[in-house]
């Protein structure tokens, strides 16, 4: 019998390069000058004003947002010099390549919120956090925020906070979902149950695509209720069901020919992880399949990485080779183990298996 496969997709294939379009964002997120800059530019409503008019003069455009003429001027340089606006002869106007990174700007201002939320983080405890042991993730916000204690109980703040963290994660899934469609031919399959599966953005985008499917989301009690409300309003949202559950008490539920851990298991030790696949490697039917779709280690010797990588910089203890859940998955018996390995923002990896049938 084969032994586990590793490949690499190539990024030059017309449809994997249609699919990383979305990371046009990082190039106006190179810097914390840059990333402020376009924030405010956001915040006083420029972006809006060129967008809807197309182009401005400069000096009116302050008045009209209520900027002065020097606040106006050290906005616009810093802007240009980062490529998101051009000027010519006082008429101000968003360059071609920022338009296109306004078709993907809900990541964009995702991604500068985040920025936010963890520079303080990066700044006051890389030390702490290169050094390891604990001390990283008892003093930082980033950990205030990501606290899945808050999304097990019912209530105002509780529910604040758990909306908070799921608008992240489901902006940035709802971009690397298309990859990994590529990589993985979910119309073989009829029932998927996605483990952690967050506001149900993944199991939405594969939906979309596959009309066919039927997902259930198994994920913390507030994380669903956040969850309902984003799918509701999708014409997809008759195919996907929630369950409310905690997975370190629960078994997974039966009768599904796919279960997926899309971005969930390098949350969890080492051993956490090692348990969630087990169960379910016992609860995936037979000839079905175990898909786990995962960031790899980080790359960071060359370039220096952009600001946008810094809160992604700050899970580098947890992102773990795919080798570890290739060996289980083989040590559990499943058949055809094989890894696809994709580069975005950082490395990612799909690992399937599929359980013999019996």
């Amino acid at each position: 019998m084969p032994g586990p496969s590793t490949i690499t997709a190539d990024p030059r294939s017309g449809e994997l390069a249609h699919a990383r379009e979305y990371l046009v964002v990082d190039e106006f997120l190179r810097s914390l000058v840059d990333a402020r800059a376009l924030k405010t530019a956001f915040e006083i409503g420029l972006i809006d004003r060129l967008m809807e008019h197309r182009s401005g003069a400069t000096e009116a455009l302050g008045r009209i947002l209520a900027v002065d003429a020097q606040g106006m001027r050290v906005l616009v340089e810093l802007l240009a010099g980062n490529g998101v606006v051009e000027e010519n002869r006082g008429d101000l106007r968003l360059s071609r390549r920022f338009q296109a990174a306004l078709g993907f700007r809900d990541l964009l201002e995702t991604k500068l919120d985040f920025i936010g939320f963890t520079m303080n983080d990066f700044a006051d405890l890389f030390t702490t956090l290169v050094r390891g042991g604990g001390g990283f993730m008892d003093k930082a916000r980033l950990f205030q925020l990501f606290d899945y204690r808050k999304a097990l109980e019912p209530g105002f703040e509780n529910y604040r906070q758990t909306r908070a963290w799921v608008r992240i994660t489901s902006a940035l899934t709802r971009y690397e979902a298309a990859p990994c469609m590529l990589l993985h031919d979910f119309a073989r399959h009829r029932r998927m149950l996605d483990v952690g599966g967050n506001s149900g953005e993944f199991a939405l985008q594969i939906c979309r695509r596959h009309p066919a499917l039927h997902a259930t989301v198994f994920d913390l009690p507030l994380v669903c209720e956040v969850g309902m409300e984003r799918v509701l309003a999708e014409p997809e949202h008759a195919r996907i069901s929630y369950l409310k559950a905690d997975i370190r008490r629960e078994q997974l539920p039966l009768g599904y020919d796919l279960i997926c851990f899309k971005s969930m298991l390098h949350d969890w030790p080492a051993q956490d992880a090692r348990q969630f696949i087990d169960k379910a490697a016992r609860a995936v039917e037979p000839g079905g399949t175990l898909l786990i779709f995962e960031r790899g280690p980080l790359q960071l010797r060359d370039p220096t990485p952009p600001l946008s990588m810094v809160p992604l910089l700050l899970f580098f203890r947890s992102y773990r080779q795919p080798g570890a859940y290739m060996e289980q998955l083989s040590a559990l018996g499943f058949l055809d183990v094989r890894c696809q390995e994709i580069a975005l923002d950082t490395p990612f990896f799909v690992v399937t298996g599929r359980r013999p049938p019996t």
